[in-house]
């Protein structure tokens, strides 16, 4: 029975990323490394889940351990500058080769329909072709990159109506050509930022073989704004691979990608922890600031009032219906995380008594213990200010202690604003705290 709870709690959880994320495009590139530890099948099946739920996904696979094991069938030495591939003629057939070959692999990993298997009625269809153009990458630091390329152009225009058709996803490999009919060698990393540019991609998803990015100090990297991610870059203690993959996510939430996500690919189904819980299990990039604490609108109704249901339910919180919160809408305060609304309270003045009441606060139990409740509640406390009013007094059944601890004193109905006494309900019996402003 508890297992049963859990499992519904989790499913009420995820409904706003699912709502969110319907119809949005997700550009997801994972390393040759991830194939090579046999992670792909489980990939392969958390993808799967992300188009049964209407996103539309585009793949891009890396194959550099897969060219070198190539190369060495061949016994040919593997040649890099800056971490990136010298590609000769015998690097170019052996990166086509390697490309042929995990293209099959995720072909099948992708055809999977076993009962009773994550896949099973799944029916994804995987297209791939001549999508991405390419140039040499040149001559730097002297040195000629021979057939290693970077990406010109995606062709948008034909992958968006594939994207389009029910259950079909595409797959982009490191590969391009040029109008000359040339095939040049490319990163994962540059094809996938390209890409998620290209199609206007509201997330860039990096399965990483790079562990959890940490500060100087070892205080792992969660959230940062592009600007906080150039800073890290330029400050220069990232391991090499980390900072190429940081770049190219910097790249594309400069170029409007809305987010860009670096996933450690060792935790299973890190992709959909990722995406579908309030703290995540890698490192997000967004051009700005992802947490947002404002007055709320007419379209966090629905968001609010699946925050406070629950609340509601169990009796902590007196029921308020859509229309009640509709028109006291101008009160509420929300705290946006990502799209999702993950906290919120209302605030109702008393302008004769020069008091506040701040009711309905709430914070989702996803992103408890963060201290979202007490900024919150320093914002309600600043709104109260700038109202005119000195003191704030709240009214609770099961939270007293937390709001003593914030400075609230205990007080009696015979404090309250005389308006607000002929509203008191005595069935609740609610206790009465107060703090002077």
């Amino acid at each position: 029975m508890e297992n049963s709870i859990q499992f519904v709690q989790w499913l009420r959880s995820v409904a706003p990323y699912v709502h969110a994320f319907r119809g949005k495009t997700f550009v997801v590139a994972f390393p040759g490394e991830l194939v090579h530890s046999g992670a792909l099948p489980v990939l392969a099946h958390d993808l799967s889940l992300l188009v049964a739920l209407g996103i539309k996904v585009v793949i891009v696979h890396g194959s550099r351990p897969q060219v070198a094991e190539q190369l060495a069938l061949r016994n040919v030495e593997g040649r890099f500058h800056n971490g990136i591939r010298v590609t000769d003629g015998a690097a170019l057939e052996c990166a086509k080769e390697a490309a042929g070959e995990l293209r099959l692999d995720i072909e099948a990993a992708f055809s999977q329909g076993l009962p009773n298997t994550p896949m099973a009625h799944a029916g994804i269809r995987i297209i791939s072709g001549n999508f991405v153009t390419a140039r040499p990458l040149g001559v730097i630091d002297g040195v000629d990159f021979e057939l290693t390329g970077v990406t010109r152009k995606i062709a948008a225009e034909t992958i968006h109506p594939i994207l389009a058709t029910e259950n079909s996803l595409v797959l982009l490999s490191p590969l391009g050509f040029s109008p000359t009919g040339e095939v040049f060698n490319l990163t994962m990393e540059d094809v996938a930022a390209s890409a998620a540019i290209a199609l206007h991609a509201d997330k860039l998803i990096f399965i990483s073989e790079t562990p959890m990015m940490k500060d100087a100090a070892g205080v792992e990297l969660r959230e940062l704004s592009s600007h906080q991610a150039e800073a890290v870059l330029q400050a220069g203690f990232l391991p090499a691979d980390s900072a190429f993959y940081l770049q190219h996510a910097i790249k594309a939430c400069n170029a409007g990608v809305d987010r860009a996500h670096i996933v450690p690919y060792q935790m299973d189904g890190s992709a959909l922890l990722e995406l579908f819980t309030h703290d995540g299990v890698g490192t997000m990039i967004s051009h700005e600031n992802l947490e947002s604490l404002r007055q709320a609108t007419i379209e966090d109704v629905g968001g609010i009032i699946k925050l406070i249901e629950p609340l509601e339910a169990d009796g902590t919180l007196v029921k308020r219906g859509r229309e009640l919160i509709e028109r006291e809408i101008d009160q509420f305060s929300v705290i946006e995380h990502d799209g999702v609304i993950f906290g919120c309270a209302a605030l109702y003045p008393f302008p004769e008594s020069k008091m506040a009441e701040m009711a309905c606060l709430t914070v989702s139990p996803d992103a408890q213990a963060q201290g979202d409740g007490e900024r919150i509640l320093k914002h309600m406390e600043n709104r109260a200010r700038a109202a005119g009013m000195n003191k704030l007094f709240v009214l609770t059944t099961r939270t007293s202690h937390w709001f003593k601890k914030r400075g609230f004193v205990t007080a009696t109905v015979d404090d309250l604003p005389k308006d607000r006494q002929h509203m008191y309900n005595w069935q609740r019996k609610s206790q009465v705290l107060v703090k002077p402003l």
